[in-house]
This record gives structure tokens, C-alpha cells and sequence, in this order.
């Protein structure tokens, strides 16, 4: 049976200042080809799990294994950061150079390339998700989309092993999450991510964890709407 690269157990966690756990016996499980897409109402817990798997929270209980190695330290989440990239739902919690480039080639160069080796990547990086010719613009001053893409692309410039996306299409246009999910299907990597976009999560994952009130489950059922006709016309519903 294949080892999951990442596991979580047991997870549970509770913010400082609340009573009610943000995590109650979470699991999760992602192995070397998952894509794996995470379903759940806002405050459900979501985003949680992964800070979590990331560890930059500490769960009050539970385990956490990355490579066959339970992580319990700083020192021991290292290793899973440099080889499980995370974007936030939030790009401005993750970009903070002054210029497109200089955000894309950070990963790199932490990593031990040397700075031409870094300005490659990233170039490439930046070509992959649309923003060729992006380099020296002021991170910034971009749109929401814009800036979610580069945030994408310092991820991917530093050669993952698995994506943790939470809510990748926020912000982004219609074009824009075309090229995302063609970018997504094309990468052989473990994908596992979040998103309140049903047709984009039937489109790039191929199993689905639901998270409710801090539980999760394995699920095979994505909530979506059709549109029907009616004899009193075009009707739109919710199919729970």
C-alpha cells in the first residue's frame, strides 16, 4: 500500500481567546498523486488543517507526518516547507518584496540556487502563469488576480513535491482561472485544495474530504447547481 507523503491524525485545535475547537479529530491524508479537494462552509475548519499541516499553528492534539517523519518542532516542519508549497487565501499575506521578480526568485534563493539560477526560475515561473513581462512591476500595486498569480508562481518556483491551495480562484477573471485549472491538470505533483468553487473542484481534483464544525470526512458528493427548464421557465437550484 503507497505511504502518504503527508498525513494529519486526530487533529485538534482551539483559538486562544475561544471556546469552541476549530478542530475536533480532523484527518487527512495526501499521497504522492492526490488531488485532493477540500469542501466546507466558512469557519468550518479548513484553512485551520492547513496551517496546521504546515505547522504554523501547534494543534493541541494529534499527529502530523511528513516522509514517514512525525514533525513536533520548528526544526522539524523544514524539511515539509521546502517541499510542500502553500498558498494563502490571502496573497498579501505572502508577497512582500518590492517587485514581482524579487518575490518569485526569494523561494530559490533560500534554497540554495544561486541568483542567476533563482532569475530563471522565476522567469519561467512567471511565463507559466501568464505574467511574462511581469518582472519588474511593483508587486503592490497589482490587481487582486494579478497578485494572486504571482504568488502562485514564487510557490512554483520552488519545485514542489505537493500544492496546498486554499481558495486559488478568488479574485481571479474567467481567463485567468482557465489558465489555472490547465496548470493544475498539467502538473504531476499531489495537489490538495480548498475552494468554494464546486465546477473548479470537479475539474482539477479527483477525491474530496469534507470539513464540518472542525470533522472531516471522505466524500464523493460536490454540491452544485443546475439550471433546469421548467414549464415556468429557467429555474435555479441548489442540489444538497
Amino acid at each position: 500500500m503507497t505511504t502518504p507523503l503527508l498525513s494529519l491524525t486526530d487533529i485538534h485545535y482551539t483559538y486562544a481567546g475561544t471556546t469552541m475547537p476549530a478542530l475536533t479529530g480532523a484527518n487527512l491524508e495526501l499521497f504522492p498523486t492526490s488531488r485532493l479537494g477540500v469542501l466546507g462552509h466558512n469557519g468550518s475548519g479548513k484553512t485551520t488543517l492547513f496551517l496546521a499541516a504546515m505547522g504554523i499553528l501547534t494543534p493541541n492534539k494529534g499527529t502530523i507526518t511528513y516522509a514517514k517523519s512525525q514533525l513536533k518542532t520548528e526544526k522539524d516542519f523544514r524539511l515539509l516547507r521546502s517541499e510542500i508549497g502553500y498558498l494563502f487565501q490571502r496573497s498579501d499575506d505572502q508577497l512582500f518584496s518590492p517587485t514581482v521578480i524579487d518575490d518569485v526568485a526569494f523561494g530559490p534563493l533560500n534554497l540554495g540556487k544561486t541568483p542567476e539560477q533563482a532569475l530563471r526560475i522565476a522567469a519561467e515561473k512567471l511565463s507559466l502563469v501568464g505574467l511574462k513581462g511581469f518582472e519588474n512591476r511593483i508587486t503592490h500595486k497589482l490587481s487582486g488576480g494579478e497578485k494572486k498569480m504571482v504568488a502562485l508562481a514564487s510557490v512554483l518556483a520552488m519545485q514542489p513535491k505537493a500544492l496546498l491551495l486554499d481558495e486559488p480562484t478568488n479574485d481571479l477573471d474567467p481567463d485567468t482561472r482557465e489558465r489555472l485549472i490547465h496548470i493544475l491538470k498539467n502538473l504531476d505533483i499531489a495537489l490538495c485544495i480548498i475552494s468554494h468553487d464546486w465546477d473548479f473542484l470537479d475539474r482539477t481534483c479527483t477525491s474530496f474530504l469534507s470539513v464540518e464544525n472542525g470533522e472531516t470526512k471522505a466524500t464523493e458528493f460536490i454540491p452544485h447547481t443546475h439550471i433546469h427548464t421548467h414549464q415556468g421557465g429557467n429555474v435555479t437550484h441548489k442540489h444538497e
